[in-house]
């Protein structure tokens, strides 16, 4: 399988190897738990989901890590406004809690798998502790200095010592500076040193840190935390790291900075993959601009989280996506045909044996294209090619029944598990059938309106009737 990796050394695509030989090692920002994800933040997640579906359906063994991001700027200040009555570490407690449980559920309505994922939370008491180990380190090694509102990381000492700042996108002088960011959320047009730790303020929660005699007592900076995540759970170098495009700096840079100053290998990670931004009216969804929407806010307009997911599916990963309403609505109509398609599995129909045929060529161009950098809409024509083509009679159910579990294990649709309709609908449909042969029309679309109703229609074929959801 191949992807794109982001690193200007690479800027290509590159066959995915694993590091150890066996198990392609991913780490995956994941969000920062303050308020509700809004489909920009879910669309990110929906490519790193589908990019471990594809790697493992490649044949390799895959290990997933995801990090919660449940202390800085954003969820200190939240939790202070929703919790005032609480102690600083309880109302961050309160409050992450509260939006890892809605990401989560987020997460499975649009068909992401969880139980792939190892999920670790920054304020966990070993990242914290990971954390004070290697900033103690950087700083004996000269790469970071205290001042009085914190410690910092000295990209200039890091740049001195013969590493490369820069390996996503090109710094220069020009757009380097040196001043220290104070905050988590700055401006990303040009280089300054940034927060390993923070000494606490009044009102925030805060850990003991003691360095260089002094009392550092606060909490962790943004980047801090993912560079001790991946490493304990995945080692260094590890073999892929996803994000959005936005990520790619500071996050990422400062991410690698970090990680590979004490290191001689200055490699992170072997891959970065990042996915384009949702754009609404053209310009990127982001909670600054208050032009985003949420799950809720698709599910109460009537469409499925799923329909959301085909249509992320439905452009390359690397593609911006325009979202607008009326082409999520062409994806639900999408869905509806597949899922239509599908549910043919419970329909009996005699079938011979290269009946099948054309289904594990399909198969086979859908995985050929998702191995080919993640290209899902070629995926997904091939999927909808197969499809089209309509009945099922004459494929071996069995059959049907692998091809819509492989498919589900690629595209995450949810279409092989569609229950059956009751013995009372098919038996109406057995009916309707006995009185369309008999010429009995008015009864014929009586029962068909009665089973319309019920969310069950029905087509008349060369093969006999075949019946879909509606």
């Amino acid at each position: 399988m191949k992807i794109y990796n982001t690193l200007l050394a690479s800027r290509k695509l590159e066959q995915i190897k694993p590091i150890d030989g066996q198990t392609v090692r991913i780490y995956t920002c994941g969000p920062t738990v303050y308020d509700h994800a809004h489909i920009g933040n879910l669309s990110s997640f929906i490519f790193a989901d589908t990019l471990r579906r594809a790697i493992a359906l490649s044949g390799h063994d895959v290990r997933h890590v995801m990090n919660y991001t449940d202390v800085d700027d954003k969820t200190i200040r939240r939790s202070r406004e929703d919790f005032p009555d609480d102690a600083p570490e309880e109302a961050l407690r309160l409050l992450t809690d509260k939006y890892i449980g809605l990401f989560n559920r987020d997460l499975k309505k649009i068909g992401n798998e969880l139980d792939p994922i190892t999920f670790v939370r920054a304020t966990d008491a070993k990242t914290i502790w990971g954390m004070k180990d290697l900033i103690t380190k950087l700083h004996e090694k000269g790469f970071a200095y205290t001042a009085d509102d914190g410690i910092y990381f000295s990209i200039a000492a890091y740049k001195k010592a013969g590493k490369t700042y820069g390996q996503l996108l090109a710094v220069n002088s020009e757009n380097t500076s040196a001043e220290r960011i104070q905050n988590d959320e700055y401006d990303k047009e040009s280089v300054h040193d940034f927060a390993l730790w923070k000494k606490q303020k009044p009102g925030e929660p805060a850990w003991e840190f003691m360095l260089d005699g002094k009392d550092f007592t606060g909490r962790p900076g943004w980047h801090i935390e993912c560079s001790i995540m991946s490493r304990q759970e995945l080692g260094q170098p590890f073999d892929i790291h996803t994000g959005g495009i936005d990520l790619i700096f500071p996050h990422h840079e400062n991410e690698i900075a970090q990680s590979t100053a004490l290191e001689e290998n200055p490699v992170m990670a072997q891959v970065f993959a990042h996915n384009e931004h949702i754009l609404i009216d053209g310009k990127k969804m982001s909670k600054s601009l208050k032009n985003f929407y949420t799950l809720e806010d698709i599910v109460s307009k009537g469409f499925d989280p799923l329909a959301f997911r085909l249509k992320i599916l439905q452009s390359h990963y690397r593609s911006q996506v325009n979202f607008t309403w009326e082409s999520l609505e062409a994806a639900q109509n999408l869905l509806n045909s597949l899922r239509a398609w599908a549910d043919q599995k419970h329909q009996k129909a005699a079938y011979h044996k290269e009946a099948s045929k054309p289904y594990a060529d399909g198969y086979r161009a859908m995985l050929a294209a998702a191995q080919d950098d993640l290209n899902m809409p070629e995926a997904l024509r091939a999927l909808t090619d197969l499809a089209s083509k309509g009945e099922t009679s004459g494929v071996d159910p069995e059959k049907f029944q692998s091809l819509l579990n492989l498919i589900d294990r690629l595209f995450g649709l949810q279409l092989a598990n569609r229950p059956d309709i009751t013995h009372a609908q098919k038996d109406l449909i057995a009916e309707r059938e006995q009185a369309r042969t008999s010429k009995d029309w008015q009864k014929s679309d009586d029962i068909r309106d009665k089973l319309k109703q019920q969310g069950v229609a029905v087509r008349d074929t060369a093969s006999g009737p075949v019946w879909y959801r509606v």
